[in-house]
């Protein structure tokens, strides 16, 4: 287990902190944009309503300065940012900007440099209080914009707000941070950013890039120069369900958080890797999303005493998917987990029927997914069950599993064909 870097006390504070602020709600596109900030009123008002965060002071960020945000992005770009006007025309936006903005997947909108900073500045907030020492655990659902680039906005993401929070983690006492990205879409920024870095583990686990954009993410993306190693990318195909997804995430990610060692642990908790998300392809349920937020605070507990900052991401699901998996991705954090057959309660069900009557509401906090999984064991190392379908999917995962395994595990000292690394 790696020691406790300086300036932090692992055995002080509360285990969990929220980051909120009603600014998250001003980071909005065009009507037509997929990515609506009412996802994340939805969710923090079913918290509310679970008694989730009942007695928790939400810790208010205020916004990233040009100085932070310069960790990262480059000084042409925040102003471009800044001086960036939406159009006043409707029709058909280019394709590819001048810095990516005014695009149909990155529209510019009023304020957007404000907005985009208090994301960033959430995620910060949280990276500072566990770095202080006031709390083991802080979630930011507002953050995870995985994709911003130094120079250029993508894919829903105007400033790298995990990105920017490693750099000042990295000059504030921490030398060994995993970052673990669950996401649909690889998350590119971040590796981008880290590319070269042994300090920071990469881990990102995601539809294959042949099959989604970026078109990155390929298992032999390792990471270059003093950062060879500390890059991993595990690519599943369309049409991956929680039994396989499980099995993939167990066979390649905590054997590479154990070699690592890190001292903090930041997860992108994306939930549109949902069966029901309209951007993408994997088949996921709730209780496959939960189980990996559980995994992932379970490698914090085990490896970086318990520092573990989870942010938000991606998923469009507005109604359906991301309120239920964020809260129970609050209730995670707080220790304060919530059942997946819970009853979703009737103000919250009013809540969204009043707002979007044509969405049929969930009414549990799970969908009644079987989850079970069995454990990689090695190449060939598993039966097939006679269930053609079944035993289809579990050989694409394996072939996903070891050709990351072969790619990455040989630099970080395990034995890629070893189940037990």
């Amino acid at each position: 287990m790696a020691t406790a870097p300086p300036d932090v006390n692992p055995g002080s504070g509360e285990p969990g902190t929220v980051v909120w602020t009603e600014r998250f709600l001003d980071y909005s596109w065009t009507p037509e944009h997929p990515m609506k900030p009412v996802r994340l009123q939805y969710t923090m008002a079913l918290a509310r309503s679970l008694g989730v965060l009942d007695g928790i002071e939400l810790l208010e960020p205020g916004a990233a300065g040009r100085e932070e945000l310069l960790r990262i992005h480059t000084g042409d770009y925040i102003e471009a940012v800044r001086s960036a006007v939406p159009r006043e025309t409707v029709g058909d936006l280019p394709v590819d900007p001048p810095y990516g903005l005014g695009s149909s997947d990155n529209p510019v909108f009023p304020r957007m440099h404000e907005a985009a900073s208090v994301i960033v500045g959430g995620t910060l907030a949280a990276a500072r209080a566990i770095a202080t020492g006031a709390t083991r655990r802080a979630v930011s659902i507002g953050g995870g914009m995985h994709h911003a680039m130094p120079g250029r906005a993508a894919g829903f993401c105007v400033y790298n707000d995990a990105a920017v929070a490693i750099s000042w983690l990295l000059d504030h006492g921490f030398d060994r941070v995993a970052y673990l990205d669950v996401d649909v879409h690889h998350g590119d920024g971040v590796q981008h950013a880290f590319y070269r870095d042994p300090r920071v583990l990469t881990v990102s686990i995601h539809q294959h890039p042949a099959t989604l954009w970026p078109n990155t993410g390929w298992p032999d993306e390792t990471g270059s120069g003093p950062g060879d190693g500390t890059v991993i990318n595990l690519p599943l195909l369309p049409g991956t369900r929680d039994p396989q997804w499980l099995r993939a995430f167990h066979a390649v990610v905590p054997g590479a958080v154990a070699a690592f060692r890190p001292q903090l642990v930041i997860s992108q908790c994306g939930v549109d890797t949902h069966r029901e998300d309209p951007l993408a392809e994997l088949e996921l349920g709730i209780e496959g999303q939960r189980a990996a937020f559980l995994a992932m605070r379970e490698l914090a507990d085990r490896y970086a005493e318990g520092r573990w900052l989870a942010v938000g991401g991606g998923g469009y699901g507005l109604v359906r998917v991301v309120p239920r998996a964020w809260t129970h991705l609050l209730g995670i954090a707080l220790d304060r987990p919530v059942d997946p057959a819970t009853a979703i309660p009737q103000d919250w069900i009013d809540l969204v029927h009043t707002d979007r009557p044509r969405i049929s509401p969930p009414r549990t906090m799970g969908d009644g997914v079987d989850i079970a999984f069995r454990r990689w064991d090695g190449p060939g190392g598993t039966a097939e069950t006679g269930d053609a379908r079944f035993d289809r999917a579990q050989r694409a995962v394996d072939t996903a599993v070891l050709a990351t395994r072969r790619a990455c595990f040989g630099p970080l000292g395990l034995d890629p064909e070893d189940p037990r690394d």
